[in-house]
């Protein structure tokens, strides 16, 4: 009786064991992916390498005048010096008289720099631009309304105000008090710097 029943009990087993296998390779089969993180997530595009230099330098607009060999409008790189504007226009003339220029004053855009001849005194330009290094200075403590309005960047206004310190605060002790005064900040002080005096 028990060999009659054998051959029975396998095949139950066997389609037992086939339906563990088949459930098994089906919940395999169907189970949901699971991709590492880095591959699943955005991926940022590598930055591209910038093939020139960073610089904070901008480039200036100067017009050359007066005793140069090439008078005429330059475009200089920012930092250039009252020197480098007269190489840039072939160097001073034979009768020029470079001793009233502060060559190393720094050139700001927009400027014209008048080169004097023997003989002539170096003044302001017409307008709100000076000439930047001349040796004569605008004196903080004496110049008039109408001086201090000549210098860059200086209208009415500021060279009222600059009048007003003077009179409530007394005299400036140094170039670097223009600070004080309404209108007048850490760029405007480094245009004026060159060309005043006290």
């Amino acid at each position: 009786m028990f060999a009659e029943g054998l051959p029975l009990e396998r095949p139950g087993f066997a389609l037992l064991v086939a339906l563990v296998l088949a459930s098994g390779l089906g919940w395999f089969a169907l189970r949901p992916s699971s991709l590492p993180a880095e591959l699943t997530l955005p991926r940022a595009a590598p930055a591209a390498e910038s093939s020139a230099p960073v610089t904070g330098d901008q480039e200036v607009t100067v017009h050359a005048a007066g005793a140069v060999t090439t008078p005429g409008v330059y475009r200089m790189p920012g930092g250039s010096r009252v020197s480098d504007l007269l190489s840039a226009a072939g160097g001073a003339t034979s009768d020029a008289d470079l001793d009233q220029l502060n060559l190393a004053a720094p050139l700001a855009d927009g400027e014209r720099i008048l080169v004097p001849r023997r003989g002539e005194t170096a003044t302001m330009s017409s307008g709100s631009n000076a000439i930047p290094g001349a040796s004569t200075k605008v004196d903080l403590n004496t110049a008039t309304a109408e001086e201090l309005d000549k210098l860059p960047g200086v209208g009415p206004a500021t060279a009222e105000a600059i009048i007003r310190h003077r009179e409530t605060r007394g005299r400036f002790r140094s170039v670097t008090e223009l600070l004080e005064v309404r209108g007048i900040g850490e760029a405007k002080l480094e245009q004026l710097r060159p060309l005043v005096k006290v």
